[in-house]
């Protein structure tokens, strides 16, 4: 696959991931937190957003495309 289309569908594919990451962690956090303490919202919150990292982290690699043999 020619590396100018693997970026282009890696960068839509990682759109669409933030996009419906925020959604569901943000309903989430509506139906179940809402009566949590304030520490309870800092803590969901620093963890789900480091948590989208590890999938874009695989598309990125995936992006990059094989290793290249020396």
């Amino acid at each position: 696959m020619h590396p100018r289309l693997r970026s282009f569908i890696g960068t839509i594919i990682i759109i669409l991931l933030v996009v419906t990451y925020a959604v569901f962690a943000t309903a989430f956090a509506s139906a179940t937190l809402a009566n949590s303490p304030w520490w309870v919202h800092l803590g969901y919150f620093v963890l789900s957003g480091l948590l989208w990292i590890l999938p874009a982290m695989l598309i990125i690699k995936w992006m990059a495309g094989p290793k290249r043999q020396k």
